[in-house]
């Protein structure tokens, strides 16, 4: 046999997964597309008519290589947040910049907190540097404040993860909420406050963003409310310093020309993202309905999917999601303890809902042995 080279110690022990088995690879094991994609907390709304045609319109420039410093996008969310440019930095979605946070603040060893069934690449980063995870189960369907910052206490953690709207329940903690959070943590640990969802909930949730406090990393994307996923593009907003950090490990060349001209034009159509947004609660609203009319109960939601309560345990909820993907409707679930009595349903289109609504009543039956 071929001797081979070796692979790192950390690298070596982990086990050959991924966060997500995608659509498209559920896809091409099943020989056939989903009617209805409503599983990955998509936009099926897309884009900005003014992004599309800004696209479109720059698709010739593509040969040249991307700004490194993503200067103009920078200076664009820096100033729709009110903050300096210095304090904003450009990455290949928020889970690009989760790696770079990893790599950071994270050795071989340290404990790192966060919360048990949430945002997996936010784990799957921490493996890959060494790091040992510590979670804290759910309380009622949201996250636990307080027992996360018990276990950031008790195991002097440098960093712990906390999602202001969360996925995968929808839920969600008030801005007071989560400023007493934010105080309450050791000046040494950083906070990565993971706000993917935060243009599609209420703006109560959102605290004013304080860029003088070193120990907090506030993430947004383009890939939910903006209709963008496609192009993996994110930023972090925090003290400048910090960023500074980010610059010295960030992949210069890892935010595609199209996709900084693609974020730039998105922050400029405000008026567009409202529509979104209104489109996204009918869409909660819609689904929430269907959940009830088949006996489900559908948990309040501040993001644009709605986590619906099947009643039983996690392997009847299991078996409702296989029975609907098998009627070519792709849903997901949470998997944890206590989260996986549920399953999760973005928001999509009409046609798209009204093919879920018209396969639930057959996934239930088939669920429970009907």
């Amino acid at each position: 046999m071929r001797q081979r080279p070796s692979l790192t110690p950390i690298i070596g022990a982990l086990p050959t997964t991924v966060p997500f088995v995608g659509p498209e690879a559920q896809e091409r094991e099943r020989g056939r597309p989903f009617r209805a994609r409503i599983g990955a907390n998509e936009s099926s709304f897309g884009p900005s008519p003014r992004v599309i045609a800004r696209m479109e319109s720059v698709a010739r420039d593509q040969w040249m290589y991307c700004d490194p410093d993503n200067y103009e996008l920078k200076v664009a969310a820096a100033a729709h947040h009110g903050v300096a440019v210095e304090n904003v930095v450009v990455g290949e979605g928020i889970d690009g910049l989760l790696g770079l946070v990893a790599r950071m603040y994270v050795g071989p060893g340290d404990a790192v907190v966060t919360s048990l069934g949430a945002y997996p690449t936010f784990n799957f980063h921490i493996a890959g540097v060494g790091g040992r995870l510590v979670t804290v189960p759910y309380c009622d369907d949201k996250e636990d404040l307080d027992g996360l910052l018990a276990k950031v206490a008790s195991e002097k953690a440098p960093l712990v993860y906390l999602s202001n709207p969360d996925n995968p329940m929808g839920s969600w903690w008030e801005a007071p909420d989560v400023v007493r959070f934010i105080e309450a943590l050791p000046e040494t640990t950083m906070l990565v406050l993971d706000e993917a969802y935060g243009e599609l909930g209420p703006a109560s949730a959102l605290p004013a963003i304080d860029v003088s406090r070193p120990n907090v990393i506030r993430m947004r994307t383009f890939s939910k409310a903006y209709g963008l996923a496609g192009i993996r593009c994110g930023y972090a907003v925090a003290e400048a310093e910090v960023i500074r950090d980010f610059e010295k490990i960030r992949n210069h060349y890892g935010v595609s020309r199209m996709a900084q001209i693609a974020g730039l034009e998105a922050l400029a159509d405000q008026d567009y993202l409202r529509s979104v947004v209104a489109r996204v609660a009918a869409g909660r609203e819609r689904i929430s309905e269907i959940a009830r009319q088949n006996g489900l109960k559908p948990l309040p939601s501040a993001t644009n999917f709605v986590t619906i309560d099947c009643g039983r345990d996690g392997a009847f909820a299991l078996k409702v999601m296989q029975n609907l993907l098998s009627r070519d409707v792709f849903i997901r679930k949470p998997m944890a303890p206590r989260l996986d009595r549920c399953v999760r349903v973005s928001v999509g289109l009409d046609h798209e809902l009204d093919i879920f609504a018209e396969e639930l009543p057959g996934a239930l039956a088939a669920a429970r042995g009907n």
